[in-house]
Order: structure tokens, then C-alpha cells, then sequence
């Protein structure tokens, strides 16, 4: 069974090992495909995996050999879902995997936007702590996390464990998830002093975080994205962190990945953007590789599971 893997780098740059999925076929790994060699590249192969490179009708249909499209994320929208099940070849994600490492991030995120803590690390470092009369300052406020409450749009695994470490600095929670009788919407974004979005991007999502939503929230809030970048009107948050309406934003995903230069959270006051990180520790990325192993496994023994289309 021959495999290919299309973009294997975001996934193991190098400090994990592909033995397991090795031990399936013969592999063959790509750390980065450009469209022009997805087919060259595919075109022996049966089962293929794939991070971000898009496999569209024309890829999957120009593929005769093919018979199993494994993703290398949780997210599947880089593949015509349609057209692979057209042709009869399961489509499998990794879910799951990358949950602690998350909600990890996110309160990362959310400290270094409360504790400051790089800004007065460089300060320190550069020698204005020796130079200071007192033994202690202060170059931007400092804000207690204990007694203010964390709001949580999309309440699955991910948001779940948010809430545990929410609870755990002494925050009170409220969620919202439209597939669970929890809080509306309008009661989570008036009442949080800090918005987390785990959501998935769909139709309803898209665009959520907008100029009309942003209005009701607290004035001074805290918006943080590690679910999908179109989930926010990136221009509508930039306006709302220019005029102070909303207080600073965290996020490691934007609309566009790698981003344009112009997007204008890029040049936003109070905002703090990772590259897509979130899910990228590397206990997380050993876990991925073995779910989309067992994956494979799973549809080698006409037993196939995680199938998303």
C-alpha cells in the first residue's frame, strides 16, 4: 500500500517520527507541496494524507489510484467532501487530539494579556529595574483573574476543559453552544469580562464576532479566537480596539493563513496574534500521528473510522 504525505512539516518538523504510519505501506513524505505538485506527487498513491494542501473535484478525480484521503487536523474543509465519496474513498480527520493543548494556549494568551509579563520581562532585562528608586513598577495595569466571569461560545471538548481552568483561577463561567441547552448567545457576550470562541467556522459562525455583537459586550472585554479566524469581522475588531470599545484581543488564527500584510488586526492596539499554534505542542502532534495511523489501520481492516464524509 503505497502512502504519501503532502505537507508532513507543520505536523513533525523533524523532532517526531512517522514510524507508525511507516509501518503501514510504503511511505513517502513531503514536507511541503505547492498545487503545482499535488498531482506528480499523488498520482502512485492509495492512501494519501494531507495537512492544509487542498485536494478540490479536479485533484480527486485526476487520482485513479486513490482510495483513502487522510487529514492530518480536525478540520476538513481542504477536501471535496462530495467528490471523494463520489468515488467511493473515505475522508478521516483527527479529533480530539490537541484539546489540553488548546485550552493550554488559551490562558497563555489570556495571562500575557492580564500579567503583562514579556513587556515587563524586557524591561527588566534592559535595565530599567536597576535604574528604578523602588523595588517594584508598573508599565500597564494588572488585572486579577479571580471573581470575573469567562464566557465560552462553542462548549465541546475544548471549551469544556476552558471552563475547568476558568473555574480553577476562581472565574465563574457561562457557555453558549447552539447544540446544548445552555446560556443565548446575548447573555454570554453582555455579561463576560472575557470571550473565548471555540466554535466551528459554519455558516452561522462566520462573521459572528462582528460590529453588532462587539456592541454588546462590556466595554474593556477581552476577545479571545483559537477556534477560526472567519469567525471574526477582522475589520469590525480592529475599529472596536482603535476606539478602546473593546479592550485588547488574543488570537492564533486570522481569516487568511499565512495573513496578508494589510489585515488590520496585524496593526491593531492591544492585540496579541500567534501563528497557529494552539494545537501544535508536541505531545499533541505525537497524538495526531498516531490517531491518523490507527486511521489508516482502521480502513486497512474494512473497519474504518473518524470517516467525515
Amino acid at each position: 500500500m503505497r502512502i504519501t504525505i503532502l505537507d508532513a512539516h507543520t505536523t513533525n518538523p523533524g523532532d517526531l517520527s512517522w514510524d507508525s504510519v511507516a509501518a503501514l505501506g510504503e511511505l513517502t513524505v513531503h514536507a511541503h507541496t505547492p498545487p503545482d505538485q499535488i498531482l506528480p506527487r499523488a498520482e502512485s498513491a492509495e492512501i494519501l494524507l494531507s495537512n492544509k494542501t487542498v485536494l478540490g473535484r479536479a485533484e480527486i478525480g485526476a487520482l485513479p489510484r486513490l482510495r483513502y484521503i487522510g487529514l492530518l487536523s480536525t478540520g476538513y474543509n481542504v477536501v471535496d467532501l462530495a467528490a471523494a465519496r463520489a468515488r467511493g474513498i473515505p475522508v478521516t480527520n483527527i479529533p480530539a487530539y490537541s484539546t489540553h493543548s488548546v485550552a493550554q494556549q488559551v490562558f497563555a494568551l489570556l495571562l500575557e494579556l492580564t500579567n503583562r509579563t514579556r513587556l515587563h520581562s524586557d524591561s527588566a532585562r534592559a535595565g530599567d529595574w536597576a535604574r528604578s528608586r523602588d523595588f517594584c513598577y508598573q508599565l500597564a495595569p494588572l488585572t486579577e483573574l479571580a471573581g470575573k466571569t469567562m464566557g465560552i461560545v462553542g462548549y465541546g471538548r475544548i471549551g469544556q476543559a476552558v471552563a475547568g481552568i476558568a473555574r480553577a483561577f476562581g472565574m465563574a463561567v457561562l457557555a453558549h453552544d447552539p447544540a446544548q441547552q445552555l446560556e443565548p448567545l446575548e447573555t454570554v457576550l453582555r455579561q463576560s469580562d472575557v470571550l473565548t470562541l471555540h466554535c466551528p467556522l459554519t455558516d452561522a459562525t462566520q462573521g459572528l464576532i462582528n460590529r453588532e455583537t462587539l456592541a454588546l459586550m462590556k466595554p474593556g472585554a477581552i476577545l479571545i479566537n483559537t477556534a477560526r479566524g472567519p469567525v471574526l469581522n477582522e475589520a469590525d475588531v480592529a475599529e472596536a480596539l482603535r476606539s478602546g470599545r473593546l479592550g485588547a484581543l488574543a488570537a492564533d488564527v486570522l481569516s487568511t493563513e499565512p495573513p496578508h500584510p494589510d489585515n488590520p488586526l496585524l496593526a491593531a492596539p492591544n492585540c496579541i496574534i500567534t501563528p497557529h499554534i494552539s494545537w501544535a505542542t508536541k505531545e499533541a502532534r505525537a497524538r495526531l500521528i498516531e490517531i491518523a495511523a490507527g486511521n489508516i489501520a482502521a480502513f486497512l481492516a474494512d473497519a474504518p473510522v473518524n470517516v467525515v464524509n
